[in-house]
């Protein structure tokens, strides 16, 4: 009897990314508001970024196609940046 062979598996524990932006979107679409995406998502997924940046020391700026994530390391730059972007949403909302 011929044995099929098997296609190789990914090491068990291990998600790909793949797996881990379906993982967010799962929970992102369970948030019933912005509020609950915000406890439950965006908070733990900051500072994550903050615990693996901090530790090793780097400063981030990721630049998609429709945002922004920034880590500065600084908690008074990481409120110099927020008001920039909330002076650019109200002067973008005033035009």
């Amino acid at each position: 009897m011929a044995r099929k062979k098997s296609k190789p598996s990914k090491p068990r524990g291990r998600a790909s990314a793949d797996d881990l932006m379906r993982e967010l979107i799962e929970r992102m679409e369970a948030c019933d508001d912005a509020e609950t995406l915000n406890d439950e998502v965006i908070i733990p997924f900051a500072a994550a970024l903050e615990t693996v940046c901090g530790a090793r020391g780097y400063l981030l700026n990721i630049y998609g196609e429709t945002s922004n994530i920034v880590f500065t390391g600084e908690p008074d730059d990481a409120a110099a940046v927020y008001d920039l972007v909330e002076n650019f949403l109200d002067a973008r909302d005033a035009d």
